[in-house]
């Protein structure tokens, strides 16, 4: 009997590597292939990711491809990156990348090499769920789970997914990597966005945008000036540090105002709000929402989620009503609903309420 092939993304680093060992394992026909997404920034960082994936795939004895999806990314994920921070809003560029680029090319390079399944080396589960929809489920650790950044994943995308490492704690891979040789075994997680690892946000959109960040006044609430922002792209709501004002407490950007290039100000009882509205919605573990139901929501990736009431507003968008306020809900963030510890959907957060 042929064995069944899979495409598989590989990173360059240990988790890539060791899904695309167990899979050999388990005796699929693995096929290894590296995305070349960006250009410019990062570029030491990015030849590095293809000579440590090109090393693992010839440790494991499998086929190795890369595959320059570039100027999609580039008019996919950077652009809507480089608008988002402009409407004062703080974007999720990797939950976009998933949905639009990563798989998408993943799937587009299965088809060519006649593959029916593409893998990943995410620390989630993809389960079928009664209702005959997919769903990302909770890794069996939680300090890696990555299904926050899988929530924009559709229906056919995960219908055709394999997530080997779903099951394993983090110490447990790099165990498997080392008794296999893989060369990557002590590899360090890379933490920043893959096209700014110097971290400087505010440097890359002005330098992509050929447009100075433009100084403005930080507000308070009620229109009282208290001194001058470096410009709206370098703050985020919730944010303490940085803000260079002398106020004898701590205070925090409470709201963004892009119309008025305002950073408004407040104290820590006002990052808090009771809810939000989110557009970009995607169902996964759900077909629709029909009425009103409670689910759990993560309004960040490392929010531990809180309980609230899920509805869809007239116009598309879609509603979220917590028990308790919660702490620096941010536009252009992902909200991401769960049942448990299965994924029903998400939705990009446009603003909230007090």
């Amino acid at each position: 009997m042929e064995k069944k092939k899979v495409v598989i993304g590989m990173s360059g680093g240990v988790d890539s590597s060791v899904a695309a060992y167990l899979l050999k394992e388990q005796g699929y026909d693995v096929i290894g292939v590296t995305m070349k997404t960006w250009s410019g920034e990062g570029q030491a960082g990015q030849q590095q990711t293809l000579k440590d994936a090109k090393c693992v795939a010839d440790v494991l004895k499998i086929p190795h491809y890369v595959a320059d999806f570039h100027d999609q990314f580039e008019s996919e994920v950077i652009a809507d990156f480089l608008e988002e921070y402009q409407k004062g809003r703080t974007p999720n560029p990797c939950v976009v990348c998933n949905r639009k680029i990563k798989w998408n090319a993943l799937m587009q390079w299965g088809k060519k090499l006649g593959a029916e399944y593409v893998a990943t080396g995410h620390y989630a589960k993809i389960v079928k769920l009664p209702n005959g929809r997919y769903a990302v489920k909770r890794a069996e650790t939680a300090k890696k789970d990555q299904t926050y950044a899988l929530c924009a994943l559709t229906q056919e995308q995960l219908a055709h997914t394999m997530m080997p490492i779903g099951m394993y704690e983090k110490e447990e891979i790099r165990e498997i990597a080392k008794k296999a040789g893989i060369p990557v075994a002590d590899k360090p997680d890379s933490m920043e966005i893959c096209f700014i690892p110097d971290d400087d946000y505010a440097g890359f959109i002005e330098q992509r945008t050929n447009m100075a960040a433009v100084p403005g006044n930080f507000v308070t609430a009620d229109g009282k000036i208290l001194g001058q922002h470096r410009g709206i792209i370098h703050y985020t709501v919730g944010q303490r540090k940085g803000l260079n004002l002398s106020m004898g407490k701590p205070v925090f950007v409470t709201k963004i105002r892009p119309e008025t290039n305002e950073v408004m100000i407040g104290e820590n009882d006002d990052v808090f709000a009771k809810g939000l509205i989110c557009d970009r919605v995607n169902f996964m573990g759900m077909e629709e929402l029909k009425e009103e139901r409670i689910l759990t929501a993560k309004i960040r990736y490392h929010h531990p989620g809180a309980a609230c009431t899920v509805k869809m507003m007239e116009d598309g968008t879609m509603q979220c009503s917590f028990f308790e306020p919660q702490r620096a809900i941010t536009p252009g963030q992902s909200v991401v609903l769960y049942e448990g510890d299965i994924v029903m959907g998400s939705g990009r957060i446009l603003k909230s309420w007090k």
